[in-house]
């Protein structure tokens, strides 16, 4: 299976991965920032991408941003429907404690290219019961 990238910024590497069995393609910022404490930033990638039919892209953050400076995604994982044709677009946030700089091809983020299933949505009256039933968040202990 082939990833289509448009490169809207030919100076920026193609998203690639760091190793070779890695899952994510690393996506690179395109204009440099900066980030205060609790702060959060739209930052352009500088490319599009075509995600074939039945796959969509996660867009998830770096652990090594995370782990080092608080650097995370607010909508983690970001969703690129296999429609989308625009730039892909990261929106950092900073929890760190410190500010923290973005300098233009910084690695910033990751794509990974998943399947989906398309489902078709049927309303029904009740549904099929099961183990775990109506118990929600904490239900499975600690």
């Amino acid at each position: 299976m082939y990833l289509s990238v448009l490169k809207l910024d030919t100076e920026l590497p193609t998203p690639r991965r760091a190793h070779p069995d890695d899952a994510g393609l690393d996506l690179y910022a395109r204009h440099p920032g900066r980030l205060a404490p609790g702060e959060r930033a739209t930052i352009d990638t500088g490319i599009a991408v075509a995600i074939p039919t039945g796959h969509a892209g996660l867009v998830l953050p770096r652990s090594g941003l995370a782990s080092r400076f608080g650097i995370g995604l607010v909508n983690g994982p970001g969703l690129i429907d296999s429609g989308y044709r625009g730039e892909i677009r990261v929106v950092l946030v900073n929890l760190g404690r410190e500010r923290f700089t973005i300098a233009r091809g910084d690695r910033i983020a990751q794509l990974v290219v998943v399947p989906v299933a398309l489902v078709e949505v049927e309303t029904v009256q009740s549904l099929e019961g099961s183990e775990r039933g109506q118990r929600g968040f904490g239900s499975s202990g600690r």
